[in-house]
C-alpha cells in the first residue's frame, strides 16, 4: 500500500521557510505574446556573449543549434525569451518541472535563503519534514532517502550501495541508456560512449533497449518477456564467469534512446531474474519521475513493480541541483560495509529542501499529474493524426507529458530519417518552438515539456509540425546537418545481434 502525504490541519506541509501559494495556475497565459521588451543597456550583444563562451567555456560543453544558438535571457511557465523579447515555446525542459521561474518555488528559495544555507550535519526541520515527505511518495519498503546535487551524483550513489549490499561487481545496463557524467555513470551509458561497444568496461553488461518499435523483438507476441530473457542470457553468461551481479540499471522510461516506453510485464520480469541471481533492481526516475507520466508520480508504476532503489534528480527542485536516492533500510544500511558515514557538502540543505517542499506543493496544489496525463492523451492523439498524413512518421509514442516522433524514410524498412528530424528540429526553432532530436540515430522528435504545457500549446506545436513537414515534402533536397543536441556514437550497432555482442 502506498503512503501518501497529507498535509496538516493548518495545511502546512512542513517548510520551516513558508512558500507561497499562487492564485492562478502557471499553466495560464498568452502564446502570443512574442514582443515582451526585455532588452538592456547592460546586456552583451549575442555576438560577444558567443565570443567568451567560446574563448573560455570548454569548447565540449553542449549548446543547442550551434549555427544559430539561442541566446536566452527570462523564462516563465512553459515559454523562454530571447534577449530581443522574442517568444519560444519550450516543449522539453523536463527540469522546469512546475514551470520556469515559479513564484512559490522562487519564494521559498528567498525566505530560507535569507535565513540560513548550511549543510545537513545540523539539524533543520526542512530536511526531516522533506525525507519524510519525499519517501511517503514511495511504496513499502521504500523508506529511506538519501540527498545530493544531481542525477549523475544519485546514480553513482545507487551503484555504491548496490555493491556494497550485493558484494557484486557486475552491472547491466541497457542499449541507449544515459544515467549521468560522471565516470562511474558514464561506464554504464552507452548513450555516451564516443567508440560504442569499445568502450565498454569489463565489468558492464549491455542488454537491447525495449524498443517496441525498432529491435530484435519489437514484433514479437510477448516482447514483455523476450526482451527480460535477454537480461537473463547476460545474467547466465556472468554465473558461468564466475562472477557475481550486483545490479540491474534501467530508466523506468528510456530518453536518451529516443522516448522508448517498455513493454508491459518487462521490469516484473526482468527484475525477477536480476533478484533471483542475488543483484539489486535499481530504477532511474531522473528524467521522468514527479508525476510526468500522468497516471502515476513514478514511471515504475506502470509496470506494476517495486524497485529496490530508485534515484530521482532534474524536476526535483524546478531547476535547482536537488536530486535523491530511495531505497530500502537494508540497503541503505549496506553502505557501512564500505564508508564509515555518508555526507555530501550540499546535499541536504534547508534551502534544496526549502524548494523541494515548494515543488511538491505546487505539482499538488495544482493538479500537474492530472494536467499531464490529460494533455499527454491529446498530444499522443492529435499527433497519431498527423501520422496519418505524413509518411516520414513512424511511430508516435508517449506516456504523459514523455513524448517521441520517431522520423523514418521509409515505413516499411523503418530506415531512420536523420537528416529529416534534424531538418524538422531546426524549422520549429525558426518558429519560436523548442524541440530536440534523440535517439540511436538522431531521429526521434522529443518532447517533455514543463507540466504546466496546455491543450493550446499541443495545438500550435502539431500545427507548426504539419507546417514544416509539408514544406519538407516538396522540397528538392534536404542537406544532412549535424544533430544540434549532440552527435550519436551508436549508429554503427547492430541491434538484434547486441545481446551476443556485450559479453
Amino acid at each position: 500500500m502506498k503512503r501518501r502525504h497529507s498535509r496538516s490541519s493548518d495545511g502546512s506541509s512542513g517548510i520551516s521557510s513558508g512558500s507561497v501559494s499562487v492564485a492562478s495556475s502557471v499553466c495560464d497565459g498568452n502564446q502570443n505574446d512574442t514582443s515582451v521588451s526585455m532588452t538592456s543597456e547592460t546586456q552583451l550583444p549575442k555576438e560577444e556573449t558567443l565570443r567568451l563562451r567560446n574563448e573560455h567555456l570548454g569548447s565540449l560543453t553542449a549548446l543547442y543549434f550551434r549555427e544559430n544558438p539561442l541566446k536566452i535571457i527570462r523564462a516563465e511557465r512553459q515559454y523562454m525569451y530571447d534577449e530581443e523579447g522574442n517568444q519560444y515555446l519550450d516543449c522539453i525542459n523536463n527540469v522546469a518541472h512546475v514551470g520556469h521561474c515559479h513564484p512559490a518555488v522562487s519564494e521559498a528559495a528567498y525566505q530560507q535563503m535569507t535565513q540560513l544555507y548550511t549543510n545537513s550535519r545540523y539539524l533543520h526541520d526542512n530536511l526531516s519534514t522533506y525525507v519524510k515527505r519525499i519517501t511517503q511518495l514511495f511504496p513499502d519498503p521504500l523508506t529511506v532517502c538519501f540527498l545530493c546535487n544531481s542525477g549523475s551524483e544519485a546514480n553513482d550513489l545507487a551503484l555504491r550501495l548496490a555493491r556494497a549490499h550485493t558484494g557484486g561487481s557486475e552491472v547491466i545496463t541497457l542499449f541507449g541508456a544515459y544515467h549521468g557524467h560522471i565516470q562511474s555513470t558514464i561506464d554504464i551509458s552507452p548513450y555516451k560512449w564516443k567508440n560504442g561497444m569499445a568502450d565498454k568496461p569489463k565489468y558492464v553488461h549491455v542488454a537491447p533497449n525495449p524498443d517496441m518499435y525498432r529491435g530484435p523483438h519489437a514484433n514479437s507476441a510477448s516482447p514483455g518477456r523476450d526482451y527480460a530473457l535477454e537480461v537473463k542470457k547476460i545474467i547466465d553468461t556472468i554465473k558461468l564467469d564466475g562472477k557475481q551481479l550486483s545490479a540491474f540499471i534501467m530508466e523506468s522510461l528510456q530518453s536518451c534512446a529516443g522516448q522508448v516506453l517498455p513493454p508491459p510485464g518487462y521490469m516484473t520480469e526482468a527484475f525477477r531474474y536480476v533478484r533471483e541471481a542475488g543483484g539489486v533492481c535499481i530504477a532511474d526516475e531522473v528524467q521522468v519521475g514527479f508525476g510526468r507520466v500522468g497516471s502515476h508520480y513514478w514511471g515504475f508504476e506502470t509496470q506494476d513493480v517495486i524497485p529496490d532503489i530508485v534515484t530521482i534528480g532534474k524536476p526535483m527542485g524546478n531547476g535547482h541541483p536537488i536530486a535523491g536516492v530511495i531505497t530500502t533500510k537494508a540497503i541503505a544500511d549496506s553502505l557501512g560495509n564500505i564508508v564509515s558515514s555518508y555526507f555530501n557538502t550540499y546535499g541536504g540543505n534547508p534551502v534544496s529542501c526549502a524548494i523541494g517542499h515548494a515543488v511538491l506543493d505546487v505539482i499538488e496544489d495544482e493538479q500537474l499529474k492530472k494536467n499531464a496525463q490529460e494533455v499527454g492523451e491529446y498530444a499522443v492523439k492529435e499527433l497519431q493524426k498527423l501520422e496519418l498524413k505524413h509518411k516520414i512518421i513512424g511511430d508516435v509514442r508517449g506516456m504523459g507529458l514523455f513524448v517521441g516522433i520517431e522520423i523514418v524514410k521509409n515505413r516499411s524498412t523503418r530506415e531512420p530519417g536523420t537528416a529529416v528530424a534534424n531538418e524538422i528540429h531546426r524549422r520549429m526553432k525558426n518558429r519560436r518552438i523548442i524541440i530536440s532530436v534523440d535517439g540511436a540515430f538522431d531521429n526521434v522528435l522529443k518532447m517533455k515539456p514543463p507540466m504546466c504545457f496546455s491543450r493550446s500549446n499541443v495545438d500550435h506545436v502539431v500545427w507548426s509540425l504539419d507546417e514544416v513537414m509539408s514544406e519538407i515534402a516538396t522540397s528538392d533536397v534536404i542537406k544532412p546537418l549535424k544533430p544540434s543536441t549532440g552527435t550519436s556514437h551508436l549508429e554503427e550497432v547492430n541491434v538484434s545481434h547486441l545481446s551476443a555482442a556485450t559479453n
